[in-house]
């Protein structure tokens, strides 16, 4: 695996396991917007390898100190890469140009270099995508949340014309031959948006949000669906865990008989121990079987088609779905079930469904593989006695 490939799992896990679900703007989402608009000012380029790598592994990283909060987040992100460039024993100057792009996309700081101005236009290429009024309500919501920061829609408008008329410019040839255009329909939406407003400071219309808030999902919601996959993800490791020490416990008992008991049977002497050391080793080899059933991973296709999406199909959460698939695919799949609600969360539930069916054969064949085993123990100290006292009778 890839140097950027490793960076894109452990950032996606790292998202996953530590990031609050308030940070509705600053997510994995948009991590793979931005790095797909630095890959497009990118193709339009003349780099080295190493500033394309150094590049896309600032797009990756820049915004993971919001896993620590959304203070000085940059120089946070920088530490966490910092750790991940040590593990994956990544060069001095790849490290030392990542951390300067990382540290490049503080709003507040001109671009000095043309890396720096690809990071940052990457950074903001939603300023020129058709549906930023949308994302733009993703970040009010964020502030919201995290920082308890409320706008009137009068505010926030005239907050997003300010930033998009006076606080920001692309820099590089390709953002302005490709995204300006669309910036500036965004301005006049904008604009358009404030003349609407009425005396209030409330829009007639209001906004459009990505997400209304009947359709957000409560706290509780999100609390329910992340408790009970944990819980699932625990009960599925228990399961493994209790199969292995079935597996270690019988592979042992067939180790010492193999080893202890067999080699004496030659003996006419030791023929009373033929019948309890046959029923001892088919009780543990039938028990490791199911030990094995238990454990065995399903294989799946791991590809899907655009139809398959269209038609809400597919589950995109489940690895076994999508892993044969290249990920411009795959993330244009996931954001169309991001955009629909419904798709989303009945992915979800289904995601919780079949682990529950995994889980209920899991259980059912470790019961069943206990039972053999004590079974089998049972039958076997039984078997033992009777050779015994026969021998002696």
């Amino acid at each position: 695996m890839g140097i950027i490939q490793k960076a894109e799992q452990f950032v996606f896990t790292l998202f996953k396991d530590k990031l609050s679900p308030a940070y509705t703007y600053h997510n994995f989402s948009h991590t793979l917007k931005v790095v797909a608009a630095a890959k497009e000012i990118i193709a339009s380029d003349k780099l080295s390898e190493n500033e394309i790598t150094s590049l896309l592994l600032a797009a990756y990283f820049h915004d993971t100190g919001y896993t620590n909060g959304c203070e000085a987040h940059e120089e946070k992100s920088v530490e966490i890469f910092h750790e991940f460039a040590f593990a994956e024993k990544i060069d001095d100057e790849t490290i030392r140009l990542t951390e300067e792009l990382i540290r490049a996309t503080e709003f507040i700081k001109e671009p000095t270099t043309h890396l720096h101005a690809i990071i940052r236009d990457a950074d903001t290429s939603h300023f020129g995508e058709k549906n930023y009024m949308q994302t733009s309500e993703l970040l009010r919501d964020e502030w919201a949340t995290v920082s308890n920061q409320t706008f009137t829609d009068a505010e926030w408008l005239a907050g997003n014309r300010k930033m998009l008329t006076q606080k920001h410019r692309y820099q590089t040839d390709y953002a302005k031959l490709n995204w300006q255009k669309r910036k500036d329909k965004n301005i006049i939406l904008i604009q358009e948006k404030i003349n609407e407003l009425g005396t209030s400071g409330e829009l007639k219309q209001p906004v459009k949000k990505a997400k209304d808030d009947a359709e957000k999902p409560g706290r509780g919601v999100e609390t329910m669906f992340k408790v009970t996959l944990n819980n699932h993800t625990q009960l599925s490791q228990i399961a493994d865990s209790k199969a292995n020490i079935l597996l270690s416990v019988n592979a042992i008992i067939i180790s010492i008989s193999l080893s202890t008991l067999i080699p004496k049977l030659d003996s006419a002497g030791n023929a009373h121990l033929v019948t309890p050391t046959f029923i001892l080793l088919l009780f543990s080899v039938i028990s490791i079987i199911f030990a094995i059933l238990s454990t065995r991973p399903k294989v799946t296709t791991g590809s899907f088609t655009r139809k398959e999406i269209n038609d809400r199909k597919v589950n995109l959460l489940f690895f076994g779905n999508f892993y044969k698939m290249p990920l411009d695919e795959y993330q244009w799949a996931m954001n169309e079930m991001m955009q629909d609600k419904d798709y989303l969360y009945n992915s979800m539930i289904k995601d919780l469904y079949y682990l529950g069916l995994v889980l209920n054969r899991k259980y059912k064949l470790l019961r069943i593989t206990y039972n053999i085993f004590m079974l089998g123990i049972i039958v076997s100290v039984i078997a033992f006695v009777f050779a015994f006292q026969s021998i002696r009778a």
